[in-house]
């Protein structure tokens, strides 16, 4: 087995020598955990130091047959999953597992991110968006006062500039969700009414702030007749967060958004896990290790089929 001494004149020779497997694998690892062998990444030190302790906060409503969507779309349905060869459902007591199958009219519905495809067929679908919007800054602006008096209000300009008054500039690339409480009436929601974030709004935080996308609680972003400030974002190329929830639970800063969604081609919106990770002296959330992980934690009722509600349930 040949050796080779890694330093800054062989990496400048690195194209006239031929490495074996052996050597590329010995460079990676020594990328990967550092020249000792065994040293973790700088990496692992961050979660230990940010994360280990940190609150965790869910702002995802969770999907159900009878969530909230647009009547245009119709109505989703949960079902058992059947085996294809027998026709049978398929079941603990036979094979040994259970599984779901879901007729999915839409991917606009819940808490989801829209792509810019959604309105523009040359901009991004849900899975070319980067995953670089995986974890950012999170800037939480709360307009929930207005809403309570005015269910139609707008977040303005002045309303960002009010909260840059009190917290200072809306940091580069960051995410900026928009708090009105309206999600606490879920799943009993007004659709035709809501509180919104006007056109004057989104080109700010964008052109002005450039941030990366922009959330909101209601699953539209305006009332207006050709939805002008939806419309613009995506006719752009820019994402939005529709149906966030729990931001009465979430500082104005301070926080990162983590932001999970699966990869269906061609997808024009997708449903999403948002979480924000807060400092450990927040007081909600929950913090790792706080509930059984792994293993996850057994219940006391089985998750049966259940007819009724028309989705597996534990009563």
């Amino acid at each position: 087995m040949r050796s080779f001494v890694v330093s800054a004149a062989a990496a400048a020779l690195s194209g006239l020598l031929m490495l074996d497997s052996s050597a590329l694998a010995s460079s990676a690892e020594i990328a990967i955990h550092g020249a000792g062998g065994n040293k973790p990444s700088s990496f692992w030190g961050a979660y230990d130091s940010l994360f280990a302790n940190a609150k965790y906060v869910d702002l995802t409503h969770t999907i159900t047959p009878d969530m909230p969507i647009w009547r245009g779309f119709g109505n989703l349905t949960f079902s058992p999953s059947v085996n294809k060869l027998n026709g049978e459902e398929f079941a603990y007591d036979k094979d040994g597992f259970v599984a779901t199958a879901y007729k999915l009219t839409t991917d606009q519905m819940g808490t989801q991110l829209d792509a810019p495809a959604h309105f523009n067929p040359y901009f991004a679908a849900s899975d070319e968006i980067p995953a670089t919007f995986a974890l950012r800054k999170l800037v939480v602006i709360d307009m929930s006062a207005q809403a309570a008096k005015n269910s139609s209000y707008a977040l303005s300009v002045d309303d960002i500039l009010d909260w840059e008054n009190t917290y200072g500039r809306i940091p580069k690339r960051s995410v900026v969700f928009v708090r009105s409480d309206w999600s606490k009436t879920w799943p009993y929601v007004n659709t035709d009414v809501f509180p919104q974030v006007s056109l004057e709004a989104v080109q700010f935080l964008h052109l002005q702030r450039d941030i990366l996308f922009h959330g909101h609680e209601p699953l539209d972003t305006d009332m207006t007749p050709n939805f002008d400030a939806e419309a613009w974002l995506l006719k752009h190329g820019y994402a939005q967060a529709e149906g966030v929830t729990n931001l009465h639970l979430v500082p104005p800063t301070g926080c990162l958004l983590s932001t999970g969604f699966p990869k269906f081609i061609g997808g024009v919106g997708n449903y999403v896990r948002y979480v924000a990770i807060c400092q450990p002296s927040w007081a909600y959330g929950v913090a790792p290790g706080a509930t059984p992980e792994a293993p996850l934690p057994q219940y006391s009722a089985p998750l049966l089929w259940n007819d009724a509600k028309g989705h597996r349930s534990r009563d």
